[in-house]
């Protein structure tokens, strides 16, 4: 099994959440899953078809956290190593192509956020910067198919 990299806050919030989706959740589907048979007819009823889509997604969502709740690795931030790029660093970087700087936070992949500039340490910029030093020059190929090279500037918790 691939571990699930974490912060404990990040942990905490899934254990909620999974407490929520097994409890008020299931319930919730089931009330509208009963609702939506009194209609009758079930091979026409698109209330009855969404209920029980809707149930199929939360379950997998369910089956989802469970699973990276097993494999849960904790990132103690604390502990971050400054002098390599690691899960739980932030590092400035400059795009030697647009000289411009970008801060990346690098967490797993249940803390993503690009637009907060979270960056998973599976996304192909955090894979790349993983392991790296300060000044180091990285090639990043991106889904596009297009080379970006970054330089590190700075490394922080």
């Amino acid at each position: 099994m691939q571990e699930t990299r974490m912060t404990m806050e990040s942990k905490l919030k899934l254990e909620q959440e999974l407490e929520h989706l097994k409890t008020v959740g299931r319930d919730e589907i089931a009330e509208r899953i009963q609702i939506a048979r009194s209609f009758g007819d079930l091979s026409e009823n698109a209330e009855y078809n969404e209920a029980m889509d809707e149930q199929a997604r939360m379950e997998a969502r369910i089956t989802k956290i469970e699973q990276d709740l097993l494999n849960v690795v904790i990132i103690d931030e604390e502990s971050v190593d400054t002098s390599t790029v690691s899960t739980g660093s932030r590092v400035k970087v400059k795009d030697l192509a647009l000289d411009e700087t970008f801060e990346y936070h690098i967490l797993g992949k249940n803390e993503s956020d690009p637009d907060a500039g979270i960056i998973s340490d599976e996304s192909p910029i955090g894979r790349a910067l993983l392991g790296r030093k300060k000044n180091e020059v990285v090639q990043v190929e991106v889904p596009s198919g297009a080379i970006l090279e970054f330089k590190i500037l700075k490394i922080t918790r």
